[in-house]
């Protein structure tokens, strides 16, 4: 790698401290519905050696087999070709999007972690991202420490797992499946989390962003599970991973701008922040990301292009530092970005003498396609927080609701219509119990508010009872009506049974 290769090519080029950063996006997002999510997290969780690139090909082959009036397991399979057939495509098969009608494939609702070895990736040809892989990242992030974060992966994978807690109909199907599994093929076993790029356990403390707030919500999730049905579990665990997975996404988004900020006006002549203020105010979380009730994709798009904009300022900056003699090493702790920061500061006047932001902004022209997010990584990150969080669009109008947990919903039933911040009663169902999990008894609306600040998502208390969300608490029978709360509404705990004792 060279500073000439880099500019030749800056999306592949990547200076070798950023690359390894935890502070990158990694792996770099595409299309990915809430399905494709879970899907992949169960490969990630218990069939780890089971390449995303298969899938496709195994689901094709394992529909054309489910055609024929034979298993071609090891086991004979209880049912006939027809039942089966009803099962696969009226029961299990989830609706395809409209520009997905004419594709011939096996998608599938990932009830069981079996479907996943079939059903459930972002492309059908070529080489498919894995969402599971970040949302190993975020585990790491958000646990305090190496052995906290191993434990939730267990814990996770244990839940995850079909066993006798589980309802009949969930046992049945994935008996069902490993009896019609090829022979030799892949077992749900526990597999270990990887080695990631990850902030020290010591700075962890006292920092504020997504990912803290997802890996204690997907333990409260966790105890739900024995309130209800594994379908329904499996749609709350859905919500609050694309909940989580898109708002992790927008912190790094803005770290990187953040960063990349501090960073110029240190070119422009100013002093380097302390590193107490570099955690508070670039790393942590400073302010929400979307709002409830208001358009949602501009402002993703926003979020996007200046992480474009800043991840070619600071890998320019990296080769030209290295180039100076001053090569960075890492960028995976608050101390990496201030000694960074020093760095620059160092060489400031070598820096001007060569012209650095002229060659930047001569830089940035020549990629002005991918920054203005009309292609390329940009364009992905958007796509992936569309179809992540909005609600399932079909073409048979009857199956319209099948999507409940979205977090997106389109403003109006035309096709231009705005993507806005309205979350579905499953997510609903999902974040009044995550918000209210070590609560002993109701709690006012505005621990739910806070709740979901903690995600980067803005709502005030008093918005509330007037908007569809007030509505929906409502109708779920989440709130009681009290003149002595706030906003006159308090939130009731919808799982009464689970308790906060971990699985």
């Amino acid at each position: 790698m060279s500073l000439e290769r880099f500019i030749d090519d800056p999306w592949r080029a990547e200076h070798r401290a950023y690359d390894e950063s935890a502070f990158n996006i990694r792996p770099a997002p595409e299309f990915a519905t809430a399905e494709v999510l879970v899907a992949s997290l169960y490969r990630s969780l218990g069939f780890t050696e089971y390449p995303q690139s298969e899938v496709p090909k195994a689901g094709r082959e394992f529909d054309r087999v489910s055609q024929q009036n034979r298993s071609p397991g090891k086991v004979q399979a209880n049912i006939g070709a027809d039942t089966w057939r009803v099962v696969l495509h009226g029961v299990l098969e989830s609706p395809k999007h409209p520009n997905q009608n004419a594709l011939r494939f096996l998608q599938l609702s990932p009830i069981v972690p079996d479907i996943a070895l079939y059903s459930g990736t972002s492309r059908q040809k070529g080489n498919a991202w894995n969402p599971g892989s970040l949302i190993q990242r975020m585990v790491q992030l958000g646990s305090n420490s190496t052995a906290e974060a191993n434990d939730l992966w267990n814990r996770m994978f244990d839940a995850m797992s079909v066993g006798e807690g589980d309802d009949i109909w969930a046992r049945w199907l994935q008996e069902e499946f490993e009896s019609r599994k090829t022979v030799g093929g892949p077992c749900w076993k526990r597999g270990a989390l990887k080695q990631n790029p990850n902030l020290p356990d010591h700075e962890k403390p006292g920092l504020h962003f997504p990912s803290r707030q997802f890996v204690t919500d997907i333990e409260a999730i966790i105890t739900a599970k024995s309130c209800m049905t594994r379908r329904q579990w499996v749609s709350l665990l859905e919500a609050v991973v694309r909940l989580g997975s898109v708002t992790h996404v927008l912190w790094l988004c803005d770290v990187n701008d953040k960063l990349w900020k501090q960073v110029k006006k240190i070119l422009e002549g100013a002093e380097p922040c302390t590193a107490k203020q570099l955690k508070e105010q670039i790393v942590s979380r400073t302010g929400p990301y979307l709002a409830y009730g208001k358009p949602a994709l501009p402002i993703v798009r926003d979020y996007a292009s200046r992480f474009l904009i800043s991840r070619l300022g600071i890998n320019l900056l990296l080769w030209r530092l290295e180039a100076l003699g001053s090569p960075i090493q890492s960028l995976s702790s608050c101390s990496d970005l201030h000694k960074f920061m020093s760095a620059v500061l160092a060489q400031r006047s070598q820096l001007q003498k060569v012209d650095f932001l002229s060659q930047l902004s001569l830089l940035q022209d020549n990629q002005a396609q991918t920054i203005a997010c009309k292609n390329g990584i940009g364009a992905h990150l958007v796509e992936f927080a569309r179809y992540a969080l909005g609600q399932r669009q079909t073409t048979n109008e009857s199956l319209r609701g099948y999507d409940q947990g979205y977090i997106l919903q389109k403003r109006a039933k035309h096709a231009s219509a705005p993507w806005v911040v309205s979350f579905g009663p499953v997510a609903v169902l999902a974040l009044v119990h995550c918000c209210l999990r070590e609560a002993a008894g109701p709690r006012s609306v505005q621990r739910l508010c806070q709740h979901l600040e903690k995600y980067g998502i803005a709502i005030d208390r008093a918005d509330i009872t007037n908007s569809d969300l007030g509505r929906k608490l409502r109708m779920l029978g989440l709130v009681l009506d009290s003149p002595d709360a706030e906003s006159g509404m308090l939130l009731v705990p919808p799982f009464e049974a689970a308790s906060t004792v971990s699985l």
